[in-house]
């Protein structure tokens, strides 16, 4: 019985499906709201975290962190991968009390918070552009330096425009994404058509989803066509349909309530 059932028929997402494509300490604040609205949540996880290739840039980037005028950081995952390797080297990063933080998306300032950090920059429109523009305004300046600590496989949209502006960026890979198994059972449910949406909140998840489905001999287009398909935003959106993936809703903005929101509205009145 799902999660709708037992809640009451009352609730936006009684009796509806979900599936949630990232692992399950990146998507337990969405998992949660989604089952407030009454919904029953299958997580099948396609992406998971692994150490970078090569842990030098960063090491290097941590031996002179004193030295950049701003620290951007693009995900929570960044956060707390940066201050593991800090670690290492005897330093927090709780211990940069001066430095200058730049983040994207409200997810990111809270993690940043949690190490008793205030970003400086958050910008409203969680794009790369919108994030220059903010640290524009901030007083980010030709030549001072900038760290920008993420994932290995990100795209260059934001080193490059910061390198634009006439910043001089270090782009340093603290973890990167590879391919998950997700159980099979939940995977088999979804491709008999058991499954009222999906949800994608990343490029990449969309990407490893493509890659799983066909590993197991199934086809994405026949799956997802039974499927409401909804993206966390525009740049995700973008990625789904470069893969040839329609897009039924997007977030209004990037972050899990958002989404919640997006899958309430559609399927208000019964829509599929």
């Amino acid at each position: 019985m799902g999660a709708g059932s037992e809640r009451g028929v009352d609730l936006p997402l009684s009796g509806r499906s979900i599936v949630v494509t990232r692992s399950a300490g990146q998507s337990s604040a969405l998992s949660a709201l989604l089952v407030e609205l009454g919904a029953e949540v299958l997580s099948l996880p396609v992406i998971e975290i692994a150490e970078p290739e090569d842990w030098a840039p960063a090491d290097a980037a941590i031996e002179s962190i004193g030295d950049y005028a701003w620290i951007v950081l693009t995900s929570a995952n960044g956060i707390d991968r940066l201050d593991g390797r800090m670690r290492l080297h005897g330093l927090r990063l709780a211990d940069l009390r001066d430095a200058r933080f730049a983040v994207v998306g409200s997810a990111t300032a809270d993690r940043l918070r949690d190490y008793g950090l205030e970003p400086a920059v958050v910008p409203e429109r969680f794009r790369a552009e919108s994030l220059v523009a903010a640290l524009l305004e901030a007083g980010l300046q030709a030549g001072q330096r900038v760290l920008l600590a993420r994932a290995t496989e990100a795209r260059e949209v934001l080193p490059d425009r910061l390198r634009a502006a006439g910043a001089v960026v270090d782009v340093v890979p603290v973890y990167r994404l590879v391919t998950a198994t997700p159980p099979a059972d939940v995977l088999e449910r979804v491709a008999a058509g058991g499954a009222d949406a999906i949800v994608f909140a990343s490029g990449g998840t969309a990407r490893r989803f493509v890659e799983v489905v066909r590993r197991a001999g199934l086809d994405e287009a026949r799956i997802l066509a039974r499927t409401v398909v909804v993206s966390i935003g525009p740049v995700t959106t973008g990625a789904l349909r470069e893969l040839g993936i329609r897009v039924d809703t997007e977030a209004a903005s990037s972050t899990s309530k958002s989404v919640a929101t997006a899958l309430a509205i559609h399927f208000a009145g019964g829509a599929r």
